[in-house]
């Protein structure tokens, strides 16, 4: 049994440390609404604490949740963040989707500290937080990285280290990148197949099967046939992602025209209202146009 602390309980974070909590970790969550941190404790038995350096006071793993490179850098150094309560030889787990370079500035950090920080974005989207099988890809160094593992496992179908710091949050762009050329493929696709009069129900369960099935295809191809948007990640999340993905890609050279693109369409739901709508709602621009 390890001692815990978790910061941010979104919907991806309430449930990532309910299985830190089922797994016989000693669990102190911190969240910017309180009253979220305290119906969590009522749940899962844990604790809450008022700010995130009482939340971590005496934790060898502290996890983090958040929105933003802004908000990592206000609840881990912020006057009452991680940091000012951690202890050196502590680890912290941040499972943000944020810059890789807010992860580079947050490990050089730590480490003046004696704390070690690993980035640790996941995949897997609300049902995967809820069922315990995300998967995590870590930045950092390899002796955390091989302390934290099992820990992660509550809550992890996979968790790889992919290099040093940063190549989680690089890794998760990759992903992110994918996710957004697949879904607007996908959404072309069940749009043709409804104009063309087909049964989609009847079409999915056959091409799902084939070289086009994708996670995307059988766990939304339905889905998005029926008009339905209201799932776990929202647009605005991903607009955010791929803004870092393209911020990224300034910088490092690469080309990435279906990823600039699919980010206008997603701006272009937004500006329907469909903010927290699922991103299968690309489809929407095609089936009422």
């Amino acid at each position: 049994m390890a001692k815990c602390a978790f910061i941010g309980l979104g919907v991806m974070g309430y449930p990532m440390a309910g299985h830190l909590q089922k797994a016989s970790h000693s669990v102190t969550v911190y969240n910017r609404t309180s009253s979220k941190a305290e119906k969590w404790a009522g749940e899962f038995g844990g604790t809450f604490a008022e700010t995130p350096a009482k939340a971590v006071e005496g934790a060898e793993f502290v996890f983090c949740c958040v929105g933003n490179d802004d908000d990592l850098r206000s609840v881990i150094t912020g006057p009452d963040g991680a940091l000012a309560g951690m202890a050196s030889g502590s680890i912290l787990v941040d499972n943000t989707t944020a810059s890789a370079n807010v992860a580079r500035e947050l490990y050089e950090i730590a480490a003046k500290q004696g704390v070690s920080f690993i980035d640790a974005p996941v995949s897997g989207g609300q049902a995967g937080a809820e069922n315990g099988v995300l998967t995590v890809m870590c930045g950092g160094d390899k002796d955390a990285f091989d302390k934290a593992a099992p820990i992660i496992d509550a809550f992890a179908r996979s968790c790889k280290l992919l290099g040093e710091s940063g190549s989680g949050q690089l890794t998760k762009m990759v992903n992110q990148i994918c996710i957004a050329g697949l879904v607007q493929g996908l959404s072309e696709a069940m749009n043709f197949g409804t104009k063309a009069g087909l049964d989609m129900t009847k079409v999915i369960d056959v091409i799902s099967k084939g070289a086009a099935g994708s996670w995307q295809m059988e766990n939304r191809g339905q889905t998005m046939v029926d008009g339905k948007f209201d799932f776990g990640f929202a647009v605005d999340w991903m607009r955010k992602d791929l803004g870092i993905c393209l911020d990224e890609a300034g910088r490092n050279g690469a080309r990435l025209p279906v990823t600039a693109l699919v980010d206008q369409f997603y701006a272009q739901i937004q500006g329907r209202g469909g903010n927290r709508w699922d991103t299968s709602s690309l489809i929407h621009l095609l089936a009422n146009d």
